[in-house]
């Protein structure tokens, strides 16, 4: 489980500046997910947001990754502190939070993932991310090894990124392509000319804020370009999308 790595290698690796190359995990199986963990990623966004993940099917994906070079990175369904709790307690120490809009908003994704007084997280004596109460002062060193990754997917975000970049405890600032788009007024064009403006804007007042900053780009050229334009960690595929890819391009073969 992640936190048998402590200190957290990925938030180390990332704040110190290292470009991080990852993936999606859209498939919500264990076996997909330990394939990807053989490949050699950096990172592995294990999806509770669009793909039919829960506790039960998230335990399982943890288990597949124990070892793995990857760092599991959690997609909750929305930003909400009973969610990023039991995330907590399950083992995921690395969260990116959707639809940040506000620096309040900001403030209370850091919470969640905090034991008070730093923030409002639930306290267990046992649960599986301190091997069920095993691992030594757990409850004294989990908050500084916990990974807050923002995601900006709308205007209201792009307005206020500044001050969400700005919030302690946000380590890096995530653009969402497809919702930014859409917000954008051009749905399904990720790539257009306006939306890569306001992408590039991101990325650089998160690197203004001394803050790393990432994205998903399955499309080879797009990834390229982010990485060219700073981008500090990008998810340059999904298991889906190259099962689904690989498998039309199978079946073509031999019938078209």
């Amino acid at each position: 489980m992640s936190y048998v790595n402590n200190p957290n290698s990925f938030r180390q690796r990332l704040l110190a500046g290292e470009t991080l190359i990852g993936s999606w995990c859209a498939l919500a199986n264990p076996l997909t997910t330990e394939v990807l963990g053989l490949a050699g990623f950096d990172w592995l966004v294990l999806d509770g947001e669009h793909a039919p993940n829960d506790i039960s099917t998230f335990i399982p994906q943890l288990m597949a990754l124990k070892g793995s070079h990857s760092a599991p990175v959690v997609r909750p369904p929305t930003n909400e502190p009973v969610i990023i709790k039991r995330l907590l307690d399950i083992g995921f120490s690395n969260f990116l939070i959707p639809f940040v809009e506000t620096e309040e908003e900001a403030i209370r994704a850091v919470a969640s993932t905090r034991y008070p007084p730093a923030g409002i997280r639930g306290v267990s004596v046992s649960h599986r991310s301190n091997m069920y109460g095993t691992v030594p002062d757990y409850n004294g060193t989990i908050n500084d090894n916990v990974t807050v990754l923002v995601q900006i997917e709308t205007q209201q975000g792009v307005d206020n990124i500044d001050a969400i970049a700005a919030v302690d405890g946000v380590d890096g600032i995530f653009v969402g392509p497809g919702d930014l788009s859409a917000a954008l007024g051009y749905l399904g064009q990720p790539a257009h000319p306006e939306v890569l403006k306001v992408i590039k804007y991101l990325f650089e007042r998160a690197q203004a804020a001394g803050k790393p900053s990432g994205i998903l780009a399955p499309v080879e050229a797009d990834a390229r370009r982010y990485l060219e334009w700073g981008a500090g960690f990008v998810a340059v595929g999904s298991d889906l999308g190259v099962f689904r890819g690989a498998t039309q391009a199978l079946c073509d073969r031999f019938k078209k």
